[in-house]
């Protein structure tokens, strides 16, 4: 690799008005625990290391760009999630952060649970050995495929999103001669503190049947009315990326008042409420996700007073995390190629991959660390900004960051927190290959999904 020194940019950032950093970190060199997983660390030559593998014998191995993956910290975080419960909820990790057959595996091991939003995902749930019972299938427009394989599986509930979809499963179940148990998925009016296009709890959306108008009231009605459906519960999802519980509780207390409703006017008492996820993670030093253990007992103290006040069992509590639990687990290591220096701006840095790994900088504004990793280095902070090598001027990877001003062609730099949304949203575009997920684990790695090739993209190519 060529280590040749690289003219500094910026030092300072306040000469970027739009910029998020008013100072260099005072250590570039650094690895914050908040935002690496727990085995990343520096070597004695200073090269970072995953699981005790240095990254420069992953990209060795495995070439870049690459998504490499913490399998200690993945079975660490469904264990924190599984624990902080205590067996009193059911932990359903969200099967579209990141799915493959070997993370089902370790789901089912860990014993967690899964939900699905796709016949593919559940394809991938049922071949990997996920019980159908400790499946959940979501999506807003499910279709009747879908829905026949999740009824003819046994899946242990279906999320219905509308009165269409009502109809549709109990016509599907009861021609299967099956009765299949479902949760209504009510929208409440909540906005959680998150990006316009990930917020999903206000009524001006496409998820959900609203509390509004008595609309999840009505819903219920039917549902009930329906012998092929057993109604568990009802679900509710706020959003994305969320670190105040403020939400949470508003969203807790009007489901547990349509429970209350639905009680006085059916006699019935639903045994389930589901609170969806979207709980936060760092993606940078800024971010202060709080523990699992927290979130448990802040969510069940809110559940449990709530049903206390109008006079409910407390019903057993699901939670959804996806990014919670995959998004610290993993990093995307990219090979530095051009770099461009703007004076009096900053210097655009090149990587070997870019929107089409991780299109969320361009999709959702998502801000994101940067470190070099092949080696430390004693130069000075340079103002960059990562970006791909795609023909898009919004082909971001990390907006604004510092990195070590004799940065060079050759360098490995390493994204942290993209086990979320980052693969499993990857694309084709310019007719790039998708990347491999690594996943490492005792000082062995092992390839979970396999970099596409060319041949990949020709045999989908018919001609």
């Amino acid at each position: 690799m060529s280590r040749s020194a690289h003219p500094a940019g910026p030092r300072h950032a306040d000469v970027l008005p739009e910029g998020h950093y008013t100072a260099p970190p005072a250590d570039l060199n650094a690895l914050d625990p908040r935002v690496w997983s727990r085995t990343v660390t520096r070597d004695a030559d200073g090269v970072a290391t995953l699981g005790g593998i240095p990254v420069t014998r992953l990209a060795e191995e495995f070439g870049t760009p690459a998504y490499f993956l913490d399998e200690d910290d993945f079975r660490a975080r469904c264990r924190a999630w599984h624990d902080a419960f205590g067996g009193e909820a059911d932990v359903f990790y969200a099967g579209k952060a990141f799915l493959s057959r070997a993370v089902v595996g370790w789901l089912h091991e860990e014993g967690l649970n899964l939900d699905v939003c796709s016949a593919g995902e559940l394809t991938t749930a049922l071949a990997a050995g996920m019980p159908a019972e400790r499946i959940a299938m979501h999506g807003n427009n499910k279709t009747t495929d879908e829905i026949e394989r999740a009824v003819t599986a046994g899946v242990g509930r279906i999320v219905l999103d509308s009165f269409q979809e009502i109809v549709r499963v109990a016509h599907i179940a009861e021609r299967l001669g099956r009765r299949q148990r479902v949760q209504i998925r009510v929208t409440v009016g909540v906005e959680a503190h998150t990006h316009e296009f990930i917020a999903t709890a206000h009524e001006d959306q496409k998820f959900g049947i609203a509390l509004a108008d008595g609309q999840a009231a009505e819903a219920v009605r039917r549902v009930l009315k329906l012998d092929s459906l057993e109604l568990a519960g009802i679900h509710s999802h706020i959003g994305s990326q969320i670190f105040d519980m403020a939400g949470f509780e508003v969203s807790a207390r009007r489901v547990v008042q349509l429970l209350a409703e639905v009680r006085d006017e059916h006699g019935v008492e639903l045994p389930e409420i589901d609170l969806g996820g979207g709980l936060g993670i760092a993606y940078t030093s800024e971010d202060d996700p709080r523990e699992p253990h927290e979130i448990a007992k802040s969510l069940s103290d809110i559940v449990t007073r709530e049903c206390a006040a109008a006079g409910l069992a407390v019903p057993r509590i699901s939670v959804e995390p996806g990014r919670a639990i995959v998004g610290p687990t993993t990093f995307t290591l990219y090979e530095v190629g051009t770099l461009k220096e703007l004076p009096g701006l900053r210097t655009y840095v090149s990587v070997d991959g870019g929107m089409s790994d991780n299109i969320r900088t361009a999709l959702y504004d998502a801000e994101y660390s940067v470190a070099l990793a092949s080696r430390v280095s004693t130069a000075g902070p340079m103002l960059s900004r990562v970006v791909g090598k795609h023909c898009e001027s919004g082909d971001i990877v990390v907006k604004d960051a510092f990195l070590p001003a004799d940065l060079a062609p050759g360098d490995l730099l390493a994204v942290p927190a993209t086990g979320a949304y980052c693969r499993s949203m990857a694309s084709n575009y310019n007719h790039a290959l998708r990347p491999p997920v690594v996943a490492v684990k005792d000082g062995k790695a092992r390839v979970i999904m396999r970099r596409e090739t060319e041949e990949d993209l020709l045999r989908l190519d018919v001609g």
